[in-house]
């Protein structure tokens, strides 16, 4: 911070998309926790929540949101300014604004100059772009605000710094992948460097569907050092100057940055949405038992209800493992036979074998889930990991049934890496859930790798045709089979229509299924160029 400057107060909170009064409430909230401040910033759009993407075309929504902040803004007076931000509509076109607001009454209105257009961002579809913001006179200092994306770029920060400004404040929507908390700061960080002014930069936190908002607001004074870090994945409301925080504004580690992303995300999903807990389909592997891990850690464990669904193929093994889980984690366990059901579809459907009786158990398991959640209100959660996705090794309306898969874009070796993380916290996972040969237990004697290459191969493949979009010839210049990466790839397309009918689930990488890798599902790319 400058030397005399305005006495800055960050909030940093979790609004739900499309709840304003809800949102409104939060703001207020935070305005009378910051009543010695002189200025209090924001998170992008908090009036509507982050990211709204189609609402804004409805004109009704807009104006709700613009109403609801004027009647705010008049009936809210303050010692403090504070920028308030939300959808504006001006001459028949919609922008992302900011409003700092004063005394009862916006003074300036800055309008999003910059629409992010790529990965999850799809600004451009629903708002107009506004032109360079202007600066703000407010207590005898000059104030600039550049939203989000506009911090990411140099000309709105030259262009306040030419016309006078003293500080540079951004409200953010940013979103979490790996990498993005160092990216952040580096951004930041080169803004402060080209225009030697002191920037505050204030992110949202909480979960959004897929997508987890981490916070991690900061400071950073006009020579390039750091003052301030906001903690991650909690709410955060005070003024500055403080001290770093320690840990909790840190980076520790990629598997504790990671795990407090799945708990907030599951978490937000969960609450958000006014589900009343969650059922998981406890098979005494891997992926389900870190699935609990997390809805305890996230949720509570009286709000964790694990069920074992037997066939004649389950092991004593999964059988011990799934409950001696259960009981560290202190969640409910159950067990309910599939039995009487594959009898039942075996005499309706005669000579029933093969990959269609093996999927008609997940079937079975998927229909008695998705029955226990209609009967309770609690929320299914689905447990496959990114790879088993990637390649399709999971079955529609069987395995895949559920509201939201908390697992989505971890890849299986990550798995093991978070089961291991999660134990060093506190033992709940069994050595031998860890250990096993992971399968799925739909025959006798099956394993993951009678279909599958070892993971640590599989997952070295689908990281270079996926986050990397490499072609063959590229990864198998990695050290893998060139057949082999043919085979993942082949795999890779034909899943895509599984994909698309998949739960949502927290985003961790830059390439998570969905929003970020939007592929045919018709296409024969792969078949037609990459073998020839």
């Amino acid at each position: 911070m400058m030397i005399g400057g305005p006495n800055i107060a960050i909030a940093q909170i979790n609004p739900i998309v499309g709840d304003i009064q809800h949102n409104l409430n939060l703001v207020r909230g935070a305005l009378g926790q910051c009543e010695d401040a002189d200025i209090v910033v924001f998170p992008e759009l908090v009036v509507c929540g982050y990211p709204p993407e189609d609402l804004i075309l409805k004109p009704s929504f807009v104006e709700l949101c613009m109403n609801a902040a004027q009647d705010f803004i008049k009936s809210t007076k303050t010692n403090a300014g504070y920028i308030l931000t939300t959808p504006w509509a001006m001459n028949n076109k919609r922008y992302n604004a900011a409003l700092f607001v004063h005394d009862g009454k916006i003074i300036n209105v800055t309008l999003k100059h910059n629409l992010p257009n790529y990965g999850v961002f799809d600004e451009k579809r629903v708002f107009d772009s506004g032109p360079h913001p202007d600066v703000i006179d407010f207590k005898g200092h000059k104030i600039g605000v550049l939203i989000c994306e506009d911090i990411w770029f140099c000309e709105g920060a030259a262009h306040l710094k030419s016309n006078g400004a003293e500080i540079i404040l951004s409200p953010n929507g940013s979103p979490y992948n790996l990498g993005k908390r160092a990216l952040r700061e580096k951004i930041i960080k080169a803004r402060v460097d080209e225009i030697g002014l002191p920037i505050i930069y204030v992110n949202q936190i909480g979960g959004q569907d897929d997508l987890v908002y981490d916070g991690g607001s900061m400071m950073f004074d006009g020579f390039g050092n750091k003052i301030f870090q906001a903690p991650y994945c909690e709410e955060y409301v005070g003024l500055n100057p403080l001290p770093l925080p320690s840990p909790l504004g840190e980076n520790l580690g990629e598997e504790l940055e990671i795990y407090a992303v799945l708990k907030r995300g599951l978490f937000d999903y969960i609450t958000k949405n006014n589900f009343k807990g969650v059922i998981i389909g406890m098979s005494g592997g891997i992926d389900s038992a870190l699935s609990a891990a997390i809805a305890v850690d996230a949720l509570g464990a009286d709000n964790v209800r694990c069920v074992m669904m037997p066939s004649e193929f389950t092991s004593v093994e999964s059988f011990e493992d799934a409950k001696e889980c259960c009981a560290a984690l202190g969640c409910s366990y159950e067990e309910i036979s599939i039995a009487p059901i594959m009898k039942s579809f075996e005499q309706t459907i005669p000579a029933l074998h093969g990959l269609a009786h093996e999927n008609m158990q997940s079937r079975a398991r998927g229909m008695i889930l998705m029955s226990l959640s209609n009967q309770t209100g609690a929320m299914v959660l689905t447990t496959g990991n990114k790879s088993e996705m990637a390649v399709g090794y999971a079955t529609l309306y069987g395995d895949m049934c559920g509201g939201f898969n908390v697992l989505k874009d971890i890849y299986k070796t990550k798995v093991y890496g978070l089961a291991r993380y999660r134990n060093d916290l506190s033992f709940v996972i069994p050595t031998r859930i860890i250990t096993k040969a992971p399968t799925a237990e739909l025959r006798a004697g099956q394993t993951d790798q009678d279909s599958l290459p070892p993971y640590d191969v599989l997952d070295g493949i689908l990281d270079g045709l996926i986050e990397q979009d490499l072609g063959v010839g590229d990864v198998a210049a990695k050290g893998f089979d060139v057949a082999l990466v043919h085979k993942v790839l082949r795999h890779l397309d034909l899943a895509e229509y599984k994909r698309r009918q998949s739960a949502p689930g927290v985003k961790i990488t830059t390439r998570a299924f969905g929003r970020d890798r939007r592929y045919p599902i018709t296409n024969r790319y792969s078949l037609n160029v990459e073998k020839s």
